[in-house]
């Protein structure tokens, strides 16, 4: 529980959760106690008896890829897996680490899952359980949770199960979305080049309840601060596909302070694409959206 209410706390004070962040653990009983340790994704800290944490890893470009379900939860969570699946480590079912696994089925304990959404970064899931121990396929079945504040209820159906994966799978979502258009646009703002993470919205072009064209590819995606986001979501800034900005009338005829004429001064201005061509983003889409801004304006 202790370890529970820190990741809450760590949630309020970062955008994301890094390895590094993660790594400083937390204070228990006058006690530092590790939150996960790498490079292993099965973890009991020193000073419990029991399993408090498994990861899965997005690796970095070019590094070995361990295990399959590295990329194979992801595609289970956005299919709508009732649980998702989580490898053993190592052939041993009787190696310690898997030995953990099973004890945590056995006695019903809450865990973390801390599942990556980049390099070294990751999205805590709590509490999870263990509902299956697959000796023969070497992997265990993970089930969800509604609530985080929910430590004691093993879900039993499948129908609470894939309620609580709607929550999973839309923060797995906006978490890789997030970082998959941090690294193309260099953490930058494209408008104001403002480089502070915590200040930045990964913006759709075309929002993600569009089946056709608001799939969360870094295409679909343009790195704003959160005042321009807002103006963009609110068709008060509009993007033209040739990357040209344009400030709705309805901005232009205020007259209120500083950041709104900042706001008007982007008018006729350019927006600064990633630098990989093939990052950049989509004209059609960028050509739909500027319609809905004049149809708006």
């Amino acid at each position: 529980m202790a370890a529970f209410a820190h990741l809450r706390h760590l949630n309020q004070l970062h955008d994301r959760l890094t390895a590094a962040v993660l790594a400083e653990g937390f204070l228990y009983n006058g006690e530092q106690v590790s939150l996960l340790a790498r490079p292993r994704g099965i973890f009991k800290p020193k000073q419990m008896s029991s399993l408090l944490s498994i990861r899965t890893a997005i690796p970095r470009p070019g590094r070995k890829v361990w295990y399959d379900d590295q990329r194979e939860v992801h595609r289970q969570i956005f299919q709508g897996d009732d649980t998702v699946d989580y490898a053993f480590q190592g052939d041993d079912p009787e190696a310690p680490d898997n030995r953990l696994l099973r004890d945590a089925m056995q006695r019903r304990l809450p865990i973390i899952y801390f599942l990556g959404v980049g390099p070294a970064i990751y999205q805590a899931v709590f509490p999870v359980f263990i509902v299956g121990w697959d000796a023969q396929a070497l992997k265990v079945q993970l089930a969800f949770t509604a609530s985080d504040a929910d430590i004691a209820s093993v879900p039993q159906t499948v129908i609470e199960r894939r309620y609580a994966l709607r929550s999973v799978k839309q923060r797995l979502h906006q978490g890789e979305f997030r970082e998959a258009v941090m690294a193309a646009y260099k953490g930058r703002c494209a408008i104001t080049r403002l480089p502070e993470s915590r200040l930045l919205n990964a913006a759709h072009i075309i929002a993600d309840g569009d089946e056709a064209f608001g799939q969360p590819i870094v295409q679909n995606g343009i790195l704003l601060s959160k005042l321009h986001h807002a103006a963009f979501d609110r068709h008060l800034i509009g993007i033209d596909a040739d990357y040209h900005l344009h400030v709705s009338k309805r901005l232009l005829m205020q007259k209120d302070g500083p950041m709104l004429e900042a706001l008007k001064t982007l008018h006729g201005a350019t927006l600064t694409p990633p630098p990989r061509e093939q990052d950049r983003p989509d004209q059609d889409r960028l050509a739909q959206r500027f319609q809905d801004f004049r149809r708006a304006g």
